[in-house]
């Protein structure tokens, strides 16, 4: 008022307005007993005491929220890495790029036949393995195994991946009676998903909770086989008794007790367990491998007893034996990595699942969902990435305006505590007054 027109004095110096007169009155009054120091120390107080400590601890809070959300933020994003390395690494496995997984496995068992054919032309090279053990039994034992010393893998070497019907009868069929496995591809959809269509839901962005890496399981020693009920071709008028009758073993020395026979398959005709190769069927597989197993356990125990080269009772044994059994170590490690060869492309993770997916063709979805889960959690860490980057950025907006407002509080506290201290000096004879507590610090 007093840079208004109410403010001009008359010619003693006082107010010629009545406004500015009863201001002035005003002033006195509140000034009187020192009331203007109480509410102004309270006012300090309150500051000190509630307002700037408040403030300093929503900055804090703010500063300590970006801290958090910058380590998330950096969990997440390694997180959404390995998994996606996982998922590449699975996919490798299967021998598929995982862009469209049920149509590619389909085509890996469409080729799995090829497959097996390339398998059995590898172990034709194994009969000088085969020979070299059935010799070493036979000196050592003075005993012929005959067709009991490795029947599958020897037919296998001699005639390749026949039919289960020309290994169980001993003649080829007339006629192969096989369902063509069908694997429904019409839901297959690109698993590059945009994640920014999924709803995650708020959540509260809790890392500690959520098993990132060993939340995927592929483990095959769980799983229960379906019959191939998906197969095409397959009705109920032309269902096969697979029921297990009694048959001895035949005349060249061969049990067959493991097999399942489908009765009535002597008028020629191959079909059911009959109809699959040798590879295929999973008990003729199984003997294959048994058979591989066992030789590839004598040669590496043949390995052992033959670096004993010093061994006079070992090596004076042998003097007698057949050119067949007189054959360095260098040859008898090459035996051994041909039988480990072929054994290892029968038992890798990829030819594990394809026989999965032959015998069940509905294990191929369990398979693209247990994949296609680990994309989804990679989608899900890549959301939460994003999400902490908001909060990161809406924790510094309003670190941003808290901290004007501090500045300004604490400059203002700060200027009435001089003009407080000016003001009790006063009434002091201008003695040095000094106001002191928490204020200072502030």
């Amino acid at each position: 008022m007093k840079d208004t027109d109410f403010g001009k004095k008359n010619m003693i110096g006082q107010y010629s307005s009545q406004k500015m007169k009863d201001w002035m009155e005003i002033i006195k009054m509140y000034e009187t007993d020192g009331v203007y120091l109480a509410e102004t120390a309270q006012m300090l107080a309150r500051n000190v005491n509630y307002e700037i400590p408040a403030m300093k601890k929503q900055i804090s809070k703010c500063q300590q929220l970006q801290k958090e959300c910058d380590r998330k933020e950096a969990d997440y994003a390694s997180k959404c890495t390995d998994l996606k390395k996982k998922y590449d690494s699975k996919c490798k496995e299967l021998g598929i790029q995982g862009k469209k997984i049920k149509s590619e496995l389909a085509a890996l068992v469409e080729d799995l036949p090829k497959t097996f054919d390339k398998i059995c032309d590898s172990t034709s090279g194994l009969t000088l393995a085969t020979d070299f053990y059935k010799d070493f039994v036979q000196f050592l034992t003075n005993e012929d195994l005959g067709e009991n010393n490795l029947p599958m893998l020897k037919h296998i070497i001699k005639n390749g991946n026949t039919t289960t019907y020309e290994w169980r009868t001993g003649t080829k069929p007339e006629k192969i009676d096989c369902t063509k496995l069908f694997i429904d591809t019409t839901d297959e959809q690109d698993l590059l998903t945009d994640s920014a269509d999924i709803d995650w839901g708020a959540g509260d962005g809790n890392i500690a909770d959520i098993d990132f890496v060993d939340d995927i399981n592929l483990d095959l020693s769980e799983i229960t086989l379906e019959t191939g009920g998906n197969e095409e071709g397959t009705d109920n008028q032309d269902a096969i008794d697979f029921s297990v009758v009694e048959s001895d073993k035949d005349s060249n020395g061969i049990d067959y007790s493991d097999l399942v026979i489908v009765e009535h398959a002597e008028d020629g005709v191959a079909k059911g367990e009959d109809a699959k190769s040798l590879l295929d069927n999973p008990k003729t597989r199984a003997m294959f491998l048994d058979d591989l197993l066992e030789v590839e356990a004598f040669l590496v125990q043949r390995l052992e007893e033959m670096k004993e080269e010093g061994n006079f009772l070992s090596s004076s044994q042998f003097q007698s034996a057949p050119s067949s059994l007189q054959v360095t170590r260098e040859t008898v490690e090459g035996m051994l990595i041909k039988v480990k060869d072929i054994h290892s492309q029968l038992t890798t993770v990829k030819m594990h699942h394809l026989m999965l997916i032959r015998n069940s063709p509905r294990y191929v979805d369990r398979l693209r969902d247990d994949l296609k889960q680990i994309l989804t959690l990679a989608d899900k860490m890549t959301f939460h990435e994003k999400e902490m980057v908001v909060k990161r950025d809406e924790a510094i907006q309003e670190q941003t305006e808290i901290q004007p407002k501090l500045d300004l509080i604490i400059k203002k506290t700060r200027e009435v505590q001089k003009q407080m201290e000016i003001e009790i000096s006063k009434k002091y004879k201008d003695r040095n007054v000094n106001i002191m507590g928490e204020i200072n610090t502030v």
